[in-house]
């Protein structure tokens, strides 16, 4: 409210309001008593007030000139509003230009730019003068941007301190950078592919941010696929084809890009067989009448290999004329045909039909001509404009379309890319994406033109996640953050979840979890080695489906060294001419550094005889030493591996010695047991320096010795002994072997007794009750009398052989030498076919020797009075053999085929047992063989020949029919094994004086 008052005159004066020269109000108040006039105006200032001049005139009848006071108004006014101009999407490395300016304000605002929780300074400020008497503020911020900054809040804020006003613009910034790899799965390019057959080829691309975008291209036009699948170290995309005549030769490429600009590719090609890809008939007449002869003229599209045309009206046959092939498109060949046909009254609204037949694929594509008015395609008023899903919704464009012939072919845009072109009136996209929405354009048409119509796709639409590191490293006891970012909408509390992904027993608490604004955090305090591995966060914030992302975790630890048996000894032969290698392995991250001496002084590998080469895989480091022209004077010694990273060492000692006998194995355990088998596993001991191989030792209660199995693979260190019986007690132990001896057995000679488990019933009755019973008697009764008579002729059998010997015997000793010789065999004859019928009864109930040894069975000498004496190693008690494959010296290979008994092995005056090569073996029992004689002391060893039968079934027999195969045992003397002579050894296995 502004007052104006005047004094004196007479009359009183009039007074009046006047701003910038135009009269704002006429009204006063007189005094007369006070002898004044007065004028209140009432005035609401507004920003276009600033500097304007407000006047009060006061005139009265004899004023020549009004009196008058000016004042010049100065108005605080705030800006109306505030821009920010410019992209918040950049490209990593690259500079975001942005502007925020205010409009017209009294004083002018200052103007400030923060990025998340820091305020950016490389801004440039300008004023100008604005409306109104104020000042326009506009500041420019240029700021380079890296993937760190992605999702950052960029604000710009601005302030007047007239009015104390304040207001701000916030925009998310996003960093861009490019995908790193791209590669196809599919078939191969020079396999031959039938049209109509699905082949699937995958896209897959890693890195990038955003997720790379996949699109597929066939000859360079863009073509729809499947949508993206994400992975935990990008995304890949399937584009499933039904072979199309297109395919033939046509080239896909995948192409990988994202908003950083940058496009990586890959692409393959296909090899399709396909008939004709078209007919097509065309009529040089456009209006038909009857009685004229109508020129049809039938054209196929392209196909692979070529076709042959037919011509039909109805059920008759027309005969057209061939016309020159040529090449058509896809890299297949086209064919035409002509045919004159004469047009009659009744041929209307009949079809010819020309028919492209292709033997080699036994497929044919036909057309036909309709007799009729011919329109162009129109699209039908119900025909729909827009089409609205949910995202990941298979998207629907049907077209309502009619024309005659109702050969329409309508191609598909996207924009201005074509999609699809073919018969096919509805365009589907499966697992339709927000980046699907927009305006698709569909363009039918026939031989008398076409017309067009447009769709808009219309995609409704939840969040994604990002490791903000990845992988994440940290030291062994060390705190690890692990981050994920999500970019999701709303962002409530709690809507991060962690997992780690490895396996774990029981619960585990993998770490604090905090979530902070759009970051979810993982805290791991006390990191161990079992803290490594891939942790999943799931971002979830109701709006299906739930983001995840991996985060790996790298624990850093100092170097571990593998010490044991194998790896603390090495063995060679030192003549100066092997070559050793010494192997150092050690686990460790970062990457660990390898040191080595040689009987405590470092090695110097200028040397030429001493090479040393390191190989890492992941946190596996290996340092090999290769020691050439190995001297046992200058490198039987200890070599010192040291292993060495910034987090600690380690170190072991290596002995190199010459090559032995392999050391026993550890650790003889059970892995499983079943009815029938037993499943071991042990710990190698050291190999000698030779390939060393494993024996298995078993027996039971009731076994007359032990059973040898040799381990297959030769290597393996776990070994199932199979053809066991149920329910029954062994006894079994483990040693090693390679080619100059053996090992003790395992676990300073150890036996491990382990009882299988009981047989199951496998037989179901399947009877019907009632019906089943007088069958099982019927069968029980039978099987009690055969077996009943069976046992009666074996024990008559039996007793009849015992006869026969005992009377042989006798007469043996009574009759000449010669006839000595001569009954001896026959005795021999005699007493393996008792020990036959004798063995045979008691076969059924003993144990199946496992097939996988039947080149390795011995008899234990100690557990049997006929037994035969084996060699033994050293001073041990464990029985030593050679198996036919690898004792070259003395016993050759058993070649296969029939054996040849009686025949001995060249160098070598004892006989060895022979064992066929099938068939199921038996122990040799006490009652079938006379004891042993009396050794009065060391003797020449001498062959005896043993016959313990070996049964085999006749073919077409039933199992009452034997055939004989005698097995030959070496019988040596008691005082132990001879020695071998060091020529009988390869010359690399020979000894030498150290």
């Amino acid at each position: 409210m502004l007052l104006c008052q005047s004094h004196g005159g007479n009359p009183l004066a009039t007074l009046q309001w006047t701003k910038n020269g135009e009269v704002l109000s006429t009204s006063w108040e007189e005094d007369t008593v006070a002898r004044r006039s007065s004028s209140l105006l009432p005035l609401e200032v507004l920003p276009q007030d600033n500097q304007a001049l407000l006047g009060c005139e006061a005139t009265n009848l004899v004023s020549k000139a009004p009196l008058s006071i000016l004042r010049r108004l100065t108005v605080h006014f705030e800006p109306k509003e505030v821009k920010v101009l410019g992209s918040f999407n950049a490209v990593e490395g690259k500079e975001v230009s942005l502007s925020c300016s205010s409009s017209s304000s009294n004083p002018p605002v200052q103007i400030r730019w923060w990025l998340g929780f820091q305020e950016l300074n490389s801004t440039s400020v300008v004023l100008e003068e604005g409306d109104h008497g104020g000042m326009t503020s506009m500041s420019n911020l240029t700021h380079l941007v890296s993937r760190e900054e992605n999702g950052l809040p960029l604000t710009c804020e601005t302030f007047n301190k007239g009015t104390r006003f304040s207001k701000s613009q916030s925009t998310n910034l996003q960093v861009f950078y490019p995908p790193q790899k791209v590669w196809l799965d599919g078939p191969p390019e020079d396999i031959p592919l039938r049209s109509g057959t699905t082949v699937h080829l995958v896209c897959f691309s890693s890195g990038g941010n955003p997720t790379g975008t996949l699109t597929w291209y066939k000859n360079g036009r863009a073509v729809e696929a499947s949508r993206h699948l994400p992975s935990d170290k990008g995304v890949s995309r399937e584009l499933v084809l039904l072979l199309q005549p297109s395919d033939n030769q046509a080239n896909y490429r995948c192409d990988a890009t994202n908003s950083a600009k940058k496009t990586l590719s890959a692409s393959s090609k296909l090899l399709v067989q396909f008939p004709a890809t078209s007919v097509k008939i065309e009529a040089r007449q456009s209006v038909l009448h009857s009685g004229q002869t109508l020129q049809l003229e039938c054209l196929t599209g392209s196909s692979n290999p070529q076709t042959n045309i037919s011509w039909s009206l109805g059920p008759k046959s027309l005969q057209g004329v061939d016309l020159v092939l040529r090449n058509a498109m896809f890299g297949g060949v086209s064919v035409r045909s002509s045919l004159p046909l004469p047009l009659e009254s009744q041929h209307h609204g009949k079809r010819v039909v020309c028919q492209a037949y292709s033997s080699l694929l036994s497929e044919g594509v036909n057309t036909f001509y309709q007799l009729d008015v011919l329109f162009p395609p129109e699209f039908s008023p119900d025909q729909p404009k827009q089409v609205q899903i949910q995202e990941d919704e298979v998207a629907t464009l049907p077209l309502l379309v009619s024309a005659n012939p109702d050969e329409v072919s309508c191609s598909w845009l996207y924009g201005k890319e074509p999609l699809r072109e073919g018969d096919e009136v509805e365009l589907e996209i499966v697992n339709a994406t927000r980046r699907d929405a927009g305006v698709y354009t569909a363009q039918c048409t026939n031989e008398l033109g076409s017309s067009h119509t447009s769709i808009t796709l219309d995609v409704l639409y939840a969040p994604s996640v990002r490791a903000e590191v990845n992988p994440v490293y940290v030291d062994v006891e060390g705190t690890a953050d692990l981050l994920c970012v999500a970019d999701a909408n709303p962002v409530p509390s709690g809507m991060f979840s962690w997992k780690w992904l490895g396996e774990m027993d029981g619960e585990m608490d993998i770490g604090e979890e905090i979530q902070r604004e759009e970051t979810g955090l993982l805290t791991i305090l006390e990191a161990t080695r079992a803290s490594a591995g891939r942790y999943q966060c799931t971002a979830d914030n109701g709006i299906a489906p739930p983001a995840s992302v991996e985060v790996e975790l790298v624990v850093r630890f100092k170097p571990e060294l593998q010490k044991g048996p194998q790896w603390t000894k090495v063995a060679s032969r030192g003549d100066g001419t092997s070559t050793a290698e010494v192997v150092c392995q050690a686990e460790g991250i970062p990457k660990v550094e390898f040191s080595w001496a040689k009987d405590g002084v470092p090695m110097d590998f200028s040397n030429p005889r001493y090479e040393e080469q390191t190989v890492r895989e992941s946190f596996i480091h290996i340092s090999t030493v290769k020691v050439v022209n190995v001297s046992a004077a200058l490198d039987y010694v200890v070599f010192t591996c040291g292993a060495r990273n910034p987090l600690g060492e380690d170190s072991l000692d290596i002995q190199l010695l010459s090559t032995n006998h392999p050391d026993p194995p550890s650790g003889l355990s059970l892995l499983d047991v079943t009815h029938n088998s037993i499943t071991l596993e042990w710990i190698p001991g050291f190999d000698g320096g030779l390939e060393q191989r494993f024996r298995v030792r078993y027996r039971w209660a009731q076994s007359a010795s032990f059973l040898y199995v040799d381990v297959y693979p030769p290597k393996a260190n776990v070994f199932a002994v199979t053809g066991l019986s149920p329910a029954t007690a062994y006894n079994l132990s483990v040693n090693a072997l390679n080619a100059i001896g053996e090992s003790s057995y395992a676990d300073n000679n150890a036996v491990l007794t382990i009882t299988t488990e009981g047989q199951l019933e496998g037989v179901v009755d399947t009877e019907e009750p009632g019906r089943g019973s007088e069958k099982d008697s019927d069968l029980s009764t039978s099987l009690l009398v055969s077996l009943g008579v069976g046992g009666v002729l074996l024990l008559i059998n039996m007793l009849g052989c015992f006869l026969v010997l005992r009377w042989r015997k006798r007469r043996g000793q009574t009759e000449s030498p010669g006839e000595s010789e001569s009954e001896g065999k026959k005795s021999e004859e005699e007493r393996s076919t008792l020990s036959t019928v004798s063995s045979s009864s008691r076969y059924e109930v003993r144990e199946r020797v496992n097939p996988s040894a039947q080149h390795t069975l011995l008899m234990d000498s100690g557990s049997e009075p006929d037994g035969s004496v084996y060699e033994s190693y050293g001073a041990e008690s464990c029985h030593y053999y050679y198996p036919t494959g690898d004792y070259r010296p003395s016993l050759l290979p058993v070649p296969e085929g029939p054996p040849t008994y009686g025949a001995r092995y060249p160098g070598e005056s004892h006989e060895y047992e022979e064992v066929r090569a099938r068939g199921l073996y038996q122990d040799v029992l006490p009652p079938s063989l006379p004891p042993p004689p009396s050794y009065a002391g060391p003797r020449v060893p001498q062959a005896v020949d043993r016959r313990p039968p070996l049964l085999f079934p006749e073919r077409g027999g039933r199992g009452t029919a034997f055939r004989e195969q005698p097995i030959r045992i070496n019988d040596r003397t008691a005082d132990g094994p001879p020695q071998r002579s060091d020529y009988d050894l390869p010359f690399e296995l020979r000894g030498e004086l150290v």
